[in-house]
């Protein structure tokens, strides 16, 4: 009923021409699926590795925008938390310099009973710092969001966008364990009522679609997600996917919009995300590598990409793109990819305020392992433990699956990432973990124990999701 509802939808919307002002400037619709694992797609997310695509997902709506636009190899999520990386996506701002590095409302009443204390991270996304909703309605541009917005109790009116769903976390517009699949077809019809006013306005317009979990299906024996959950969600979102690039096609949008696709974290479980190592809740490749692919105007088709990208880049990538002129926040992380997806082979060069990429994450969660943070830089992956005191450095061209650490082999390389670690991190003032002076290591909690719950309590208290 719902593919039947949404074809009529479609069909029965008027084809009104657009108007010279949404003729001179593209539009842009973000997808943003929840807790996708890079190898979640039918894709082969690296043209080099056979294992980034899977066997057993079937997502034709993606095959189609690998087919007509360009994937990222190294597509990277800010953090391998939701929050985190939703307010990256939003601002081009790390979540270690808004200090938005989790998705807790603060620790439980009792002792902390872990060798370190994490820090209280922001919870909601600051209305001073500019979105990039503010800086398309700047330029003309109608706004709108709808799904999973998760970034604090402030309305997206508040943040730029002009229509939307609410400040929604988990449970949907109707705080109900199992969102979907109502809201993934329904936020999708939104979204082409929404696309289908711009245009007769004349108007050209930002879209964000937020994909929702289902937590009843996460919530299963056990805690845990079985594949066959991973794969009904994969097949819910990518069906309303392939519906709302039909809605482009009929509505003669296609060649005037752009397409970005990406998720706001790897998937769960340990093993859940090869040839990756890890899961959310961790900064190995599986928590924060994902599936990222653009489409639009003047890009090539069928190109993967091996520029390390990350959802900080969206936002200035959007708008050159756009055609803005004034200057964004000095805040802002992200570099414009503009130049790479003009490139028929997918190179070039991203000029960000740094060459390196920060994954900060200074939190226990889902067995983890403890505060950690990881630093990208030309091909070379270190990951600093800080209950460990360790530093792992890896290749991932030779090694995706972080599997031969190379710290004692390469001295040198470590030391120059450890170097640059620390600057960052003192550059943005970022919130550390501090040792536990009354840490009792007789009564520590159970690394493994908030895995067993989902990621529902634990060692830092109680969660939104």
């Amino acid at each position: 009923m719902r593919s039947f509802a949404l074809t009529l939808l479609i069909f029965g919307l008027g084809l009104r021409a657009l108007g010279s002002d949404a003729d001179a400037s593209p539009n842009f619709v973000v997808i943003m699926a929840e807790a996708q694992g890079w190898p979640h797609t039918s894709v082969m997310m690296d043209d080099r590795l056979p294992a980034s695509k899977s066997a057993i997902f079937k997502t034709p709506a993606i095959e189609r925008l690998a087919r007509e636009g360009m994937r990222f190899a190294y597509g990277y999520a800010l953090s391998p938390r939701c929050t985190p990386s939703r307010a990256a996506l939003f601002t081009g701002i790390s979540p270690a310099a808004l200090r938005m590095t989790y998705v807790g409302i603060g620790r439980e009443g009792g002792p902390v009973r872990t060798a370190l204390i994490p820090p209280e991270p922001v919870l909601e996304m600051p209305t001073a710092v500019t979105t990039v909703a503010e800086i398309l309605k700047g330029a003309g541009y109608t706004t709108a969001h709808f799904g999973k917005w998760h970034v604090g109790r402030t309305d997206p009116a508040r943040h730029g966008f002009d229509e939307s769903d609410g400040a929604t976390n988990n449970g949907g517009p109707d705080n109900v364990a199992s969102p979907n699949p109502k809201q993934a077809y329904g936020m999708t019809e939104r979204g082409i009522a929404f696309m289908t006013r711009a245009q007769k306005a004349g108007k050209p317009f930002y879209l964000q679609l937020s994909h929702y979990p289902n937590q009843e299906r996460k919530e299963g024996a056990g805690g845990g997600r079985d594949r066959d959950t991973v794969r009904a969600d994969a097949d819910e979102i990518d069906k309303t996917v392939m519906t709302l690039l039909g809605a482009l096609d009929t509505l003669g949008l296609t060649g005037k919009t752009y397409v970005i696709y990406t998720a706001d974290h790897g998937g769960q479980g340990r093993n859940g995300n090869a040839p990756l190592a890890g899961g959310k809740g961790a900064v190995t490749e599986g928590g924060l590598r994902v599936p990222f692919l653009i489409r639009g105007p003047a890009i090539a088709g069928n190109v993967c990409s091996r520029v390390p990208v990350t959802a900080c880049d969206v936002l200035p990538t959007i708008a050159e793109l756009a055609g803005v002129t004034t200057a964004l926040p000095a805040a802002v992380e992200g570099g414009s990819l503009a130049a790479v997806l003009r490139d028929s082979l997918g190179r070039g060069a991203v000029s960000r305020s740094r060459e390196e990429l920060v994954f900060h994450f200074p939190h226990y969660d889902l067995g983890n392992g403890g505060p950690a943070t990881a630093i990208l830089l030309g091909g070379y992956k270190l990951v600093r433990s800080y209950e460990k005191k360790t530093q792992r450095l890896f290749d991932l061209e030779k090694d995706p699956g972080e599997e031969r650490d190379l710290a004692t082999m390469l001295p040198e390389k470590t030391a120059e990432l450890d170097a640059r670690l620390t600057a960052y991190l003192k550059a943005v003032t970022a919130q550390m973990a501090q040792p536990n002076p009354h840490y009792d290591p007789s009564k520590a909690d159970d690394p493994s124990a908030d895995e067993r719950r989902g990621g529902k309590g634990g060692k830092q208290g109680k969660k939104r999701e």
